[in-house]
Order: C-alpha cells, then structure tokens, then sequence
C-alpha cells in the first residue's frame, strides 16, 4: 500500500490542532483571588475565566479522534493482514507502543488539566479565622499535554509510514520469490491432490 497524504493531513492537522488548544489552555489556566465581602465578615474566591477547560477538553476529543483514524486505517496493528518479518517490524511496533503511551499520557493531563481547572472553591472562611485557601490548577500540566501531543503526532507518523511499509498487502515471501498468498489451498496443492509444478 502506499501512504496516503489525504490520512497523513488528517493526522498531522488534528494533532496541531490540539497542541495548539493545549497551549491555549495554559494560557488561559484560571486564576482566584481572595476577596472580603461587603460587611468584612467572610472571605470567598473570585475565579477568572474558565476558557482553559473548554480548550483542553477540545484539545483531548481532537486528539482522540486522531488516535482514532491512524489506528483504523492500520487496522490496530492486530486486524491486518500481517507485516514483513523484518527490522520494519519491529520499528512498527515501536512507534505503535509510543503512540500509544504519549497519546494516553496527553489524555491523562488534558482531561485531568479541564476538570481540575473547572473546579472552583465556593467554600467561604470566616474573618479572622483560617486563610482561606482558593484552589487552582497548577502550572504546567497543559503544557505537558501539549508536549506528549508533539511526541504523539511524530509516533503516529512514523507508525502510519513504516506500518505500511511492512504490511505485506496480501504477498507472501517465498524461497523462489514473491508470490500472492492463495486462500483456496493453502497448501498449494492441484486437483486430485497432486502438488503443482
């Protein structure tokens, strides 16, 4: 098979994409302050925008979805036909197990970044007693999201390529050549059970 550029713009655009709202997200991470009220008897949080959650939760269903087509056009790596044993192979295997691990691990912080960054103190303290302590997300875990992303979308690339480098496409390797693999008689045997020539 030959790679196709239509899927390896889809990959690559997606995978931009959520980089791009990752980065966004930490950008716009919410923010609390601690503010008396009117008559100086409680204190309570006022939280700046929560545009982060919506990027990072954006960013994780743009990046599933492109885990998504490079897993269904190779066929998961287990449903295909089979890959040319060779070292192919095994870089196939490689860059799939990295995909894998960098896009669950861009998963991991992109929904646990949004839901921690939704969640806003609402709990009030009282004058003069505890500090009153407003949660927020910490700094960084977007951006780890975004990084794991960049590692993900160069996995899935190479995956992409070098799976279908190795995939044997329906030819078997022979000892005299090349040949098309025959699903009738696998033991390549004529009629009457006499071997061909």
């Amino acid at each position: 098979m030959a790679v196709s550029i239509s899927v390896l713009v889809v990959i690559v655009s997606l995978h931009l994409l959520a980089f791009v709202l990752a980065i966004g997200a930490e950008r716009r991470r919410s923010t609390a302050k601690v503010v008396p009220d009117e008559y100086d008897e409680y204190d309570y949080c006022v939280y700046a925008s929560d545009a982060s959650t919506v990027y990072g939760l954006s960013a994780f269903g743009l990046l599933l979805i492109s885990q998504t087509v490079v897993n269904g056009v190779t066929k998961c790596l287990c449903f295909g036909k089979g890959l040319v044993r060779s070292w192919l192979k095994s870089v196939a295997i490689f860059f799939f197990v990295l995909s894998w691990v960098s896009f669950l691990g861009a998963e991991a912080c992109l929904l646990a970044g949004s839901a921690k960054n939704a969640y806003h103190t609402k709990y009030r303290g009282i004058y003069g007693g505890n500090e009153l302590s407003c949660e927020t997300l910490r700094k960084g875990v977007f951006a780890g999201g975004a990084a794991l992303t960049l590692i993900s979308m160069i996995a899935s690339i190479v995956y992409y390529v070098v799976h279908l480098k190795a995939d044997t496409g329906g030819w078997e390797r022979h000892e005299n050549g090349l040949s098309m693999t025959s699903l009738e008689n696998p033991d390549h045997r004529g009629a009457g059970g006499f071997e061909k020539l």
